[in-house]
């Protein structure tokens, strides 16, 4: 038996919101957006015909890190730590995923407006919102809960739309990058961590850590990617 067989059967019935209920051991809660990424990952890997067992069968490019790009994780099983999953940092709720042995690939983007139709049907929920997420306003149990509740709700009915009608689909071509290279490490002459050799320093003939030889690189959080000159 597979690790991923439940998730592959729920796609393979396109049972969209048992995976909503399952992303959401992932992300925490279910909302819209994570419900958004759950309907794309479902809709690529079922047209794709190739389901993920976390060796890059699959590869899925997300071009946004906020929930949408949760849901896509979980269905398509594409994540950081295998490979699978490409972190293009353009601020879009889209996602291409590639089936590797033939370079098909789709890629499907929420409608421009699509957004701005959903506050207009859902005004309380949009509120709640702006209130709690965006503004990280103090707000009683009463109106947490109900917020939570609410958004759950309009998720779980988000599953009942079809695809074409939340997102532009786009059947392609795509030459997948290599795979992933194994790299040896090697250990920081420092402070004694392990470190992949290519993200190694050398300072006076020695292996440094990034940390140690206050070395830039790259940082990823809720703003996106930016660089770091030093900890």
């Amino acid at each position: 038996m597979g690790y991923r067989d439940d998730i592959n059967n729920l796609i393979l019935k396109n049972d969209l919101k048992a995976l909503l209920k399952k992303s959401a051991e992932f992300h925490g809660h279910i909302c819209s957006f994570s419900a958004y990424g759950v309907k794309a990952g479902c809709y690529a890997i079922r047209e794709l015909a190739q389901t993920s067992e976390g060796m890059e069968e699959v590869l899925a490019i997300v071009e946004t890190n906020n929930c949408f790009s949760d849901g896509i994780q979980l269905v398509t099983g594409c994540t950081f730590g295998n490979n699978g999953l490409i972190f293009k940092d353009i601020g879009k709720t889209a996602v291409t995923v590639i089936n590797r042995k033939n370079s098909r690939a789709i890629r499907l983007s929420l409608k421009a407006g699509y957004l701005d139709s959903k506050k207009d049907k859902y005004p309380e929920v949009s509120e709640l919102f702006e209130k709690i997420v965006t503004r990280r306003k103090k707000v009683s149990n009463k109106e947490r809960q109900k917020f939570f509740s609410l958004s759950e709700q309009i998720a779980i009915s988000e599953m009942d739309i079809p695809e074409e009608e939340i997102f532009d689909i786009k059947k392609i071509s795509f030459e997948p990058p290599g795979y992933a290279p194994i790299h040896e490490s090697v250990i920081c002459s420092i402070c004694g961590e392990n470190i992949m050799e290519t993200r190694a320093r050398i300072k006076n003939q020695k292996p440094v850590c990034m940390s140690c030889a206050n070395y830039g690189y790259f940082y990823l959080d809720g703003y996106g990617i930016s660089h770091r000159e030093k900890d």
